[in-house]
């Protein structure tokens, strides 16, 4: 689905044009950027990784230009003040259980118009799903990475028709 196409993103992208434009603070500017890209460049992020960030900022708002997704790994979810596109529904039911709160770009627009008091995080751009993105494996010129699990030489190799050894047809 293209940026275009979701109804929700075409009204954030209007209303964040529209605070650059009057307002013209940078934080609006670096949301805007961000929300104009597309969603291979707006990694999602873990709740692990935004507390593991939080730490020293207990008082801010987290912004994230990206989708909260919860992980099973953490098992204390710390309170946390989080803004972001969306949540996933195991993330959301977390953070509001541990005391903290959950709200969308718009929402804290319409809290804190000019974006003071908050901290915005991004994902990690390199990821290993990248590694596999461009031309199939295996032609000239392509650095994609196979999805095989096999590293010898002919791992991706097509497999060579074997002749019809020691079969004797019958004679008619």
């Amino acid at each position: 689905m293209c940026i275009r196409d979701s109804l929700y993103m075409k009204l954030l992208i209007k209303l964040f044009k529209f605070l650059v434009r009057r307002a013209g603070k940078p934080f609006h500017k670096a949301i805007l950027r961000r929300l104009m890209l597309s969603k291979v460049h707006r990694p999602p992020m873990s709740i692990s990784r935004l507390s593991r960030l939080q730490k020293g900022k207990l008082d801010k708002t987290i912004v994230v230009v990206a989708t909260v997704t919860d992980d099973e790994r953490l098992l204390e979810v710390p309170k946390m003040n989080i803004c972001a596109l969306r949540f996933t529904s195991g993330a959301k039911q977390r953070i509001l259980k541990a005391g903290g709160s959950v709200m969308t770009l718009d929402q804290l627009i319409v809290k804190n118009p000019l974006g003071a008091n908050t901290v915005l995080l991004r994902g990690p751009l390199t990821r290993e799903a990248l590694s596999h993105f461009g031309k199939p494996a295996g032609l000239p010129g392509s650095h994609t990475r196979p999805y095989a699990p096999a590293k010898g030489r002919n791992s991706e190799a097509p497999s060579k028709a074997q002749p019809y050894k020691n079969i004797k047809l019958p004679q008619q």
